[in-house]
This record gives C-alpha cells, structure tokens and sequence, in this order.
C-alpha cells in the first residue's frame, strides 16, 4: 500500500494507473476508520482497479474549534485497516499541504445547506464542498465512494458534482451499524461505556418513528414521540428530527409529499454530537 502526503506525488501516481487503463475509486475520510470505511472501500475495489482512501481532518468544515481538536486523530491504526483490506493508496496530507494560504472561496447551497446540519452548523457544508472539490481535483477518480449515515453531505456533494461538471459518479453506501443499531462512526470513539449504551436511542427513535408515520401518523406529533423516547435518557438532548425529501431535501410536513422521504436525526450524548437517518420505504 503507497501513502502519500504530498499532492504532487499521488498526482502522478494516479497519472501512471490512468495510462495502464485502470480505474480510480476514492473513499474520502478523516480517519478514525471502523467498519463502515471499510465497506466503502470494499465497494470502491469491487468496481475499481485502484482505490485511493484520503484521510484529512479537514478544518474548514468545523465550525467548533474544540470539536475539531478532540476529532479522533488513529493514523498507525487506520493504516493497519487498509492494509488488510489490501487498500491501494492513501493520501495523508496535512493542512498546509490542503491549506497553503487561507482559503477566501465560500459555497453557498441554498436550501440544501441551510436546514438540519446546515441550521445548526453553519458554514459546514461550504468547508465539506471545498476540501471534496479539492480531493476530486487531485484524485481524479472515476468513482467516489460515501456512507449513507451523512446523506445531507452525499445531497450537498451531488449537487456541488452535478454544478461544477465533475467528471465521476458518486456512490452513496448502506450505513454501517454495530450489533445493537447504533450507526458506526468516528465519534463513537469519545463515548464512555455508559453513553456508548444510551447512544442507540438515536437508532431507537428512528425505529418508533418510521412504524408511527407508515401507520398513518402525522409529522409533527411523530416529532414529539422522538423527543420524548430520546430525552428519557439523562444527558441525552435531541438537537433535531425532520423528515425530509431525501432528492431535494425538502422539509416535508407530510410525508405524502414525497416519492422517497427520509428521517434525518441529530444529538447530544453528553457533548458528543450524534447523527443518524432511515429511509421511510
């Protein structure tokens, strides 16, 4: 496996397979890795002759600077995953090679980054589009590869691939759960013991529901029922529930309106911030 930190090496890396006609897939991280990187790495193989996982904790995207300095940071061990999951290339760059001056650009994707994650974390979604915009630059692939769990993210980047005229299909993955339902993710890391069992409520809540709207009931008490079932747990906050058009991530106050919906699901574990989604159908 080749690790790259500097861009102009990977660059001509990637030149090099391009001319022997192999394909490119790219799984873009911030490390920690578990399981659910893993499966996208799988999946990136099993369509590619050379998939790249890029691992940078980008901070442009955090908008909580304490948040950026707790973000699990597991180099040695990550590198230990993708080795055996015979991984092609990773790409470890540091800020100042992503970063060499202050960037000055801003995206801006109307609706699409303004509710949910984007009301509660603002400026997030621009920080996401310009390092994915940077990483599609410099990988060059002709796939990309992400988890479902941050399908506001995966909505935000089609739209930013479909604009700019990228020249790759992107792939939106399963969402990845351990045994109990809790979706697998990096700040899994930072739960104590005793979090780490309440944190299936997120799961839980999603659950109750999905069974309450498919039986008729309407948005806005299903939203009460999720508040209840996730704050009888102390410590536990819920930031937001909405269900949503998962295509243009509409708002929905019916659920009708609709040809797919999805419920979208934010919290507090302690200081832990948790998110979590599930298809209606």
């Amino acid at each position: 496996m080749e690790i790259f930190k500097q861009i102009a090496p990977l660059k001509a890396y990637i030149h090099a397979q391009k001319q022997q006609g192999k394909s490119i897939g790219l799984v873009p991280t911030m490390g920690a890795l578990h399981a659910g990187h893993l499966s996208l790495i799988e999946a990136s193989k099993k369509e590619n002759s050379i998939t790249v996982c890029s691992i940078f904790v980008n901070p442009t995207q955090f908008n909580n600077p304490a948040d950026l300095l707790k973000y699990p940071r597991t180099f040695d061990k990550d590198t230990l995953l993708l080795e055996k999951v015979e991984c092609d290339a990773v790409f470890y760059p540091d800020s100042s090679e992503m970063y060499p001056e202050t960037s000055l650009i801003k995206f801006d994707f109307s609706h699409l980054d303004k509710v949910m994650e984007g009301k509660f974390r603002p400026g997030h979604f621009s920080g996401v589009a310009l390092v994915v915009s940077k990483l599609f630059h410099i990988v060059d692939p002709h796939h990309a590869y992400f988890g479902q769990k941050d399908w506001q993210q995966f909505a935000v980047i089609r739209q930013l691939t479909e604009e700019l005229k990228f020249n790759l299909t992107l792939h939106s993955e399963p969402t990845s759960r351990e045994e109990d339902g809790l979706a697998m993710s990096s700040r899994n890391l930072r739960l104590n013991p005793e979090q780490r069992k309440q944190a299936i409520v997120f799961f839980q809540a999603l659950n109750v529901a999905r069974k309450e709207l498919l039986s008729g009931k309407d948005i806005e008490s299903t939203r009460e029922k999720v508040k209840e079932i996730v704050e009888q747990h102390a410590g536990i906050v819920l930031e937001y529930f909405e269900v949503a058009d998962s295509k243009n991530l509409n708002l929905l106050e019916n659920v009708k309106d609709s040809d797919r919906p999805i419920m979208c699901i934010a919290g507090f574990v302690g200081e832990i911030r948790l998110i979590d989604n599930m298809f209606l159908d």
